[in-house]
């Protein structure tokens, strides 16, 4: 078995329907369009597909016509993004994929300003929003800085390793999201939003092509939230072990230790200076495969617990309740009603 379903915390989608009926959208439709529900949404502690939060963004796009999704002073038009992609896709390196990228956007995109800034050891890039009490809980913030992360790594090919990120904004109840979305340093109550990198990344060529760059924005934005092979280096070979194999219920920490070789001590230690430990990443890891599984309506409760490993379906129901603050059955019941 290959695991390769990931998930997001609930309050992406909460803040942005929240937004939507409050300018007046079809809260119903959103829902429907997006495969989720008011009962989903009214849990704090349970997690989503990327597909999911994509297909509400897209919604969203479309209903307001406005890929901001209605966090900002003016509309981002909905069609910008993808003018501004393919201006950039025929730059020669990514220090020119931001320059024009910033440019473009401070030039149609009045509720935003962009500002990318090099220094002799390393690039900036920032972002200030027209008016931030329109986005209370962050939402734009956080996905416009994901996007132009994400979005130029890919165009590259390769990750650009972030040094920093800084958020105007105190630490909010979402902060863990930020250690999947942002693997750096992430600090806030800063003077402005940003993040920065290594300036010799800035020569790196653009190597996607048109044909790519089309299919990759018909996915759009569902690629910027599935999980990158941006994480520590530790954290990463972890979970490439746990999602390759068969069976995670027998795995330990020991197996994986031994096949880095190193020892248990040793890979604690690093799993801790990376932020997170062995039965974090375990868990992450059964948590997303789960929510994919309980997503199919016709697979049962007692298949899914034993795909992950769960010999009772009652152990397996304690579990994901500890993961998501709800039971597998009315985690699915949710999706549907």
């Amino acid at each position: 078995m290959r695991h390769k379903h990931h998930s997001i915390s609930v309050h992406f989608a909460q803040a942005i329907v929240r937004r939507a009926i409050d300018v007046g959208l079809n809260e119903t439709q959103l829902l429907s369009e997006s495969g989720l529900s008011k009962a989903l949404l009214s849990n704090n502690e349970v997690r989503i597909t990327p597909e999911q939060l994509s297909r509400l963004m897209q919604s969203v796009w479309r209903s307001a016509d406005d890929e901001y999704l209605c966090f900002g002073s003016q509309p981002s038009r909905h069609g910008v993004f993808n003018l501004m992609a393919k201006q950039v896709s025929h730059s020669a390196s990514l220090r020119q994929v931001y320059r024009r990228g910033t440019r473009f956007y401070n030039l149609v995109a009045g509720a935003t300003k962009l500002k990318f800034e090099e220094r002799e050891k390393y690039a900036r890039f920032y972002l200030a929003l027209d008016k931030p009490e329109l986005d209370p809980e962050h939402v734009l913030t956080d996905f416009l800085l994901l996007l132009w992360h994400r979005f130029p790594s890919w165009l590259i090919g390769q990750r650009i390793p972030l040094r920093k990120i800084g958020f105007m904004h105190a630490k909010p109840a979402h902060h863990e999201e930020y250690r999947l979305m942002f693997p750096c340093e992430v600090v806030y109550l800063q003077e402005s939003n940003y993040f920065e990198f290594e300036h010799d990344i800035l020569s790196a060529p653009v190597v996607q092509s048109q044909q790519s760059l089309n299919d990759y924005l018909q996915r759009c934005p569902l690629d910027w939230f599935k999980r990158q092979s941006y994480f520590p280096v530790y954290t990463r070979k972890v979970l490439n072990y746990l999602e390759a194999a068969e069976d995670m219920s027998i795995i330990s920490m020991a197996d994986i230790a031994e096949q880095l070789h190193t020892t248990i001590r040793t890979l604690r230690r690093k799993l801790l200076e990376e932020g997170t430990s062995f039965q974090e990443l375990k868990d992450s890891v059964r948590r997303d495969e789960a929510i994919h599984y309980l997503s199919q309506p016709d697979m049962p409760i007692s298949q899914v617990g034993r795909l992950l490993g769960f010999t009772e379906a009652a152990t397996f129901a304690r579990a994901f309740k500890s993961w998501t603050g709800v039971a597998p059955s009315a985690y699915r019941k949710s999706k549907v009603h």
